[in-house]
């Protein structure tokens, strides 16, 4: 408040003046909304906005962001923080840090808008006929759900929902990841358990959406804001240290020096910088190495103007000091999932210390701080220049396909939030090859297996893979792929099989998990059999597996095999998860068209169905013995020959291999699966025994799977 307004008369001047400014405001806002053609100059309250803008984008026109400006600035007359700022400080501060990051017009016209849908009378179609369709999809995109409509669900749907819109333009998770930004910057003012919780939230969902869109200068500073919420005591300890370090001479500066003599006689021309590290970095630093020493406290970065002057830059690094070659990365050749480009290195210095080195053009520099904001607008080819192609984006990383694949399999909001923080919490990707030639590389998390290289090949029509090779070799589908392995996927035929309950324990990701889940869960409702993996041949590797015949029919015997009471002309399915035989005890479920399921009383599936409301209904044998299929466990100590002896043993019962698993030996034990059809149910025990009769093998158990 100005000294003019604390006497009476100042007062009323004041008011006066006021009530002037909200009628203009008004005005310009209301000519915002109809798009006036007037050019007025720029309002100051956007000015350094506009000053950030002109330093990436210096023709950028700027009369939409005047425009957006006095149309959120109108809407949120009156509304006001938490802080006791005017709400109108929030979009505005939004915008700045997107515009800092080298972020195009639609966006910062959309990010001053972000707020007015969600909390002011603006409307969508508002937005849409005043600025255009692009920055009404953002502004919707960036829209919170309404908990009186969603409930606890609506954090996670909004979070959805988001994630779609960003699938068809990523400017809507930047708008997001600045938005977060700024509200975690101004959490001081919220309760302490609120601040936990939004500061969770952050840490498992915006953090490492920061990382996978390589918006490093929001995820560095977002993790420092988290860090101090969460820990405060440590996060206090290594600010602590960075003053104490502050207050000495810093030795990188040295090092610097003498990078840039180097470069400068070697006609490299380079910007050498230290970079210091931000809090949680060094944390980190202080766990893995103790207290930090004087060179870890930063890193020189080299900026050179083409890709070239890196390999230079490296080559004179190299020869004129020390290098620590288990530090080298390039990144260039290979750059990251996130788009991130550069060369890492280390080399000795001054007594042996060890400074460590990032490389990287100046583009590349604006790439690893601001990620996909930095590429600008995915549907354009230059700023006001139209793209003639379709409307794709560039930017859109696999791991975010990957997300919008999955999602569309979970309906339900708590696995789709749970699955969504297990996919990010995993930090790194791999790349994988198919054999055929239009079998394009998927990326997949690192610790991925067969399993979920099939579902992300494949989607659903992965239920029916029998098997796969790696490299050219036979392997397991529990296999764990590696970077740059080449993948081939063996498929039935006519898609007559179905994944068996134990790809839930290999599979890891959730596009994986959720239509095996889904799969899984039918297939205890229709009777429909899982499908095992298949058959290695005889001599074969422990691990190794071979493509398995067509799976069989539903055996037209089970109908002969058990009566339902009460319904005696039903048709009987025995189900395939736990492989019923005489004298188990069984019961049955209604399936769809009227068919029964008769599951063992044991059986994970019946106890689950059971559990939810699922009526069982009676089922008796109608026969102590019948023909059976069955599955059976044999533990075993490893050595030559078992297996040949075990498949032996099998034949010699009158047991045929449907399929089989040999599991890779741990600590000398190993476990073969065999799925059999076996003539004669009253076998079964004879077979079992003679099974653990084989050297070697000190246990044969039944399958009855948990299925979850």
């Amino acid at each position: 408040m100005s000294a003019e307004a604390t006497t009476p008369g100042g007062a009323a001047r004041e008011r006066r003046g006021h009530r002037r400014d909200v009628l203009r405001l008004r005005q310009l806002g209301r000519a915002a909304v109809i798009r006036s053609t007037v050019r007025d100059r720029l309002p100051d309250a956007i000015e350094h906005v506009a000053q950030a803008h002109r330093r990436h984008h210096p023709r950028a026109d700027l009369d939409a962001l005047r425009r957006a400006y006095l149309l959120a600035e109108f809407a949120h007359r009156g509304q006001m923080r938490k802080s006791g700022e005017p709400y109108i400080t929030h979009p505005l501060a939004v915008t700045l840090i997107l515009a800092e990051l080298g972020a195009e017009t639609t966006t910062l016209t959309a990010s001053l808008l972000h707020d007015t849908v969600e909390d002011t009378e603006v409307t969508l179609d508002q937005v849409r006929a005043d600025f255009g369709d692009e920055v009404g999809h953002l502004v919707d995109g960036v829209t919170k759900l309404e908990k009186v409509d969603y409930g606890a669900a609506a954090e996670p749907e909004t979070f959805r929902k988001m994630l779609v819109a960003t699938g068809s333009d990523v400017r809507v998770m930047s708008i997001k990841l600045a938005d977060r930004l700024h509200n975690m910057r101004t959490l001081g003012v919220m309760r302490p358990e609120k601040q936990a919780r939004i500061a969770r939230v952050t840490r498992d969902v915006l953090i490492p959406l920061a990382e996978r869109l390589g918006v490093q200068a929001v995820k560095t500073e977002l993790e420092d804001l988290v860090f101090a919420i969460l820990h405060p005591e440590e996060h206090a300890l290594a600010r602590e240290l960075i003053r104490r370090h502050a207050r000495r001479p810093d030795p990188l500066a040295e090092a610097a020096v003498a990078v840039r003599e180097v470069l400068r006689e070697a006609g490299v021309t380079a910007q050498v910088v230290t970079r210091p590290r931000h809090v949680l970095s060094v944390h980190r630093v202080r766990l893995k190495r103790g207290e930090p020493g004087s060179f870890d406290y930063g890193r020189l970065l080299i900026l050179v103007p083409e890709n070239a002057d890196c390999y230079a830059a490296l080559g004179e690094l190299h020869t004129c000091f020390t290098p620590v070659v288990s530090e080298f990365k390039d990144f260039i050749a290979v750059p990251k999932f996130n788009l991130y480009q550069s060369l890492h290195t280390a080399f000795a210095f001054g007594g042996g210390r060890i400074a460590e080195v990032l490389v990287r053009t100046h583009a590349m520099h604006r790439v690893a701080e601001a990620g996909v904001v930095a590429l600008g607008d995915p549907h354009r080819a230059g700023e006001g220049e139209a793209d003639e192609g379709e409307r794709v984006d560039p930017t859109r990383p696999g791991w975010l396909s990957r997300l919008l694949d999955w999602q569309r399999q979970a309906p339900d909001p708590d696995t789709f939030w749970t699955a969504l923080r297990d996919e990010l919490a995993k930090d790194r990707e791999i790349t994988v090859f198919g054999e055929a030639a239009d079998a394009g590389p998927l990326q997949l998390p690192v610790g991925a297996t067969c399993v979920d290289a099939a579902y992300a090949r494949h989607g659903q029509d992965a239920h029916a893979c029998i098997g796969v090779r790696v490299n050219g070799r036979l392997a397991t589908l529990r296999t764990v792929l590696h970077d740059g392995d080449t993948v081939h996927l063996l498929l039935a035929p006519d898609g007559s099989t179905g994944p068996s309950p134990e790809w839930l324990g290999y599979a890891t990701t959730p596009a994986a998990r959720i239509p095996i889940g889904h799969w899984l869960d039918s297939g205890a409702a229709t009777g429909a059999e899982p499908g095992p993996e298949p058959v290695p041949p005889l001599g074969a590797t422990a691990g190794a597996a071979a493509p398995a015949s067509r799976r069989e029919a539903a055996d037209p015997a089970d109908s002969a095999a058990a009566l339902v009471a009460g319904a005696p002309e039903a048709p009987v399915r025995l189900a395939r998860c736990c492989t019923p035989v005489p004298p188990d005890g069984v019961s049955g479920f209604t399936v769809r068209g009227g068919a029964v399921t008769v599951h063992r009383e044991d059986c994970p599936s019946a106890v689950r169905m059971t559990a939810a409301g699922r009526r069982p209904l009676p089922v008796t044998w109608r026969s102590d013995s019948i023909g059976c299929r069955v599955t059976l466990h044999a533990e075993a100590l490893g050595r030559p020959e078992l297996l040949a002896d075990l498949t032996e043993a099998l034949a010699a019962h009158g047991a045929a291999v449907l399929a089989a698993e040999v599991e890779p030996p741990r600590e000398h034990r190993v476990r073969h699966t065999y799925t059999l059809r076996l003539p004669d149910s009253s076998g079964l025990p004879r077979l079992m025994r003679a099974m653990r009769r084989v050297p070697g093998v000190y246990d044969v158990t039944r399958a009855a799977r948990l299925q979850s």
